[in-house]
Order: structure tokens, then sequence, then C-alpha cells
């Protein structure tokens, strides 16, 4: 089958205000869509991406909800400090919360997040008190950093089969992260590798992703190279210590059981950790954002209504 590079992307939603919000020495891009008096939904991205991995999300939500769809630190519109410091998990919670305090002062919101934007939000609503800033959490493909590293040392502790091949089949995933925490070479290798058409051919070859269905920023090669640090700021410290981190915020977890990233195992313990919590097993690939945007509306939809926020924090 031909692999037709030069389809262009499905027309953008266009936001109604684009806001700067600041935290520190940060600002962070953020992207209003829907309705203005709408109950608030916060999407969330990963590597590589920017607010634009929402794009077929955005067009589904927005005739009912009002979306805030926002580029991290050191992706897109957003500053890209460059120290690799300033990615660490408990700074990227506090753009979450800067987000959701600046924009929507009076409401809980609702928020959906993808890979690393999932991992910097599972930090997020582990904080004590999250629960009065978010009303509900829909997490893809990003797991709990400190979840994963409790998880992975589960041999350590109970020698099974099972825990064994778990732990293998989790680290033959994750082996890619080793690689990008390399100096120099996985930044000389996105400067070679990260345009736009190289990455639509690797979601189609990967995950069967049409071309079409792929939205990014002009910003992607830069993009690819920052979102880096996020690895390298993380990874090890949680893998080594994992914390016993815990929410009172409902959950609710969309498992792509054909993820190349995270193997579902990852998640099977996961109502230690939550005090709600509701599973949805896919046979999707790592990026449904773009190969299927109506079933994350579908079920952010359902876990929205389960869970109506009050009018004031």
């Amino acid at each position: 089958m031909a692999v037709h590079l030069d389809n262009q992307p499905s027309v953008r939603p266009v936001p109604r205000q684009q806001h700067r919000v600041g935290n520190g020495e940060i600002e962070l891009a953020v992207f209003e869509y829907g309705q203005p008096d709408g109950v608030p939904v916060v999407l969330v991205h990963g590597w590589p991406d920017t607010h634009h991995l929402w794009d077929g999300v955005i067009a589904l939500l927005s005739d009912k909800y009002r979306v805030l769809a926002y580029d991290t630190r050191g992706y897109g519109e957003s500053s890209a400090p460059r120290a690799v410091s300033a990615y660490r998990l408990d700074r990227l919670a506090t753009d979450f919360f800067a987000v959701v305090d600046q924009l929507s002062p009076e409401q809980p919101v609702h928020v959906v997040a993808h890979d690393w934007g999932s991992v910097q939000v599972w930090e997020a609503v582990c904080e004590h008190g999250a629960e009065e800033f978010v009303a509900s959490f829909t997490s893809i493909s990003g797991p709990n950093l400190d979840h994963l590293g409790t998880f992975l040392r589960a041999p350590l502790r109970r020698p099974t089969p099972r825990a064994i091949w778990n732990t293998l089949a989790q680290g033959l995933s994750s082996a890619y992260t080793g690689f990008f925490m390399l100096p120099v070479l996985p930044g000389l290798f996105f400067r070679v590798a990260g345009s736009a058409r190289m990455w639509r051919l690797f979601l189609r070859l990967v995950e069967g992703i049409r071309p079409d269905q792929v939205t990014v920023a002009d910003s992607l090669r830069r993009d690819m190279i920052s979102g880096l640090r996020f690895y390298k700021a993380n990874i090890l410290p949680r893998m080594v210590g994992p914390r016993d981190r815990r929410t009172a915020v409902p959950v609710q977890l969309l498992v792509n059981t054909r993820d190349i990233a995270v193997r579902p195992a990852g998640y099977d313990d996961y109502s230690r950790w939550a005090d709600n919590l509701i599973r949805h097993d896919l046979p999707r690939g790592h990026w449904l954002p773009f190969s299927d945007p109506g079933a994350i509306a579908g079920y952010a939809e359902k876990f929205i209504a389960a869970h109506p926020t009050d009018s004031g924090k």
C-alpha cells in the first residue's frame, strides 16, 4: 500500500481566545475553544506534541465545553528553559496549577492528558488538596512515574514468573528512554530525522495512522529535542526512589493494549493509589488522540457527566 505523505491534516480548530499564563519566569501559551460558560476541560499533551495533538478531540468537545489546551513548557509557543532541572515533575505540576488558577479560578476543571502530559498531571493530582482544583482526570498512555517505579521493583519483593515477565516486558518497551537520556546523540538524531514528514511516516508504519490524522506544530523538530529534558530530569529519580503517591481525584484510565511504550500490566494495581478509579482497555496504540479522537471524547464526556463540578472551589 502506498504511503501518501503529502496529505495535509484536517482543518485545525480555531481558538476563540489565546492566553499567556505566567508561572514565575515561565510563560505558557494556552488556547481556548468552545463555550465561554461551559464546563472547563483542560487538555495536556506529551512528547513530541503541542496542543495540536488534541485538534480532533477539540473539534468534538468544543460544542459543549470550554476547552483549554496548552503547550507545556519546552514546547510550541511556551517558554523552553535550557536547564534540565527546570523540567522536574514538581515544576511541571506548578505549571498545570497556574493554568487552572488563572483561567478557572472559581470552578474545578476536568482534565484529559496523554503521554508526558498525563505523567505531569499525575504529579499534580497526587498533591494534597488537588481535588479542590481537579474534578476528574482521564489519563491516556502516561503513568505515574512513582507507580511505574514501584511496578518495576515488584520482582525484588515477590519474584513470581508473572512479575518478572511484566518487568522485562515493560523494560523492553521503555528501552528507547535510555537512548533519549544520552548526551548529544538523540539531539543530533532528531535534527536529522525530526521532520513532520518523517514523523507522519513513523506513525503510519508503527500504528497505521494516516498522515492526514496527524497535526503537528511548525516547531516539531525543536520540540522533539527540547522534550528530551523531560526524560533526563525525571526517569532515573523516580525509578530509583519511587514515592507513595495517592490521589482523591476521580481517575479514568484509557489503557491502550497495543501501546508500544507503556504495557497494560503496569496499571493493574492503580486502585491502590486512587480512591475512585475506572479503567477501560482499548485495542489501540500509543497515539490515541490521533488515531481515535472520538473514543477519547466519548469516554471523557461520560466521565465528566459522572463527576459534576460545583460553582466554587
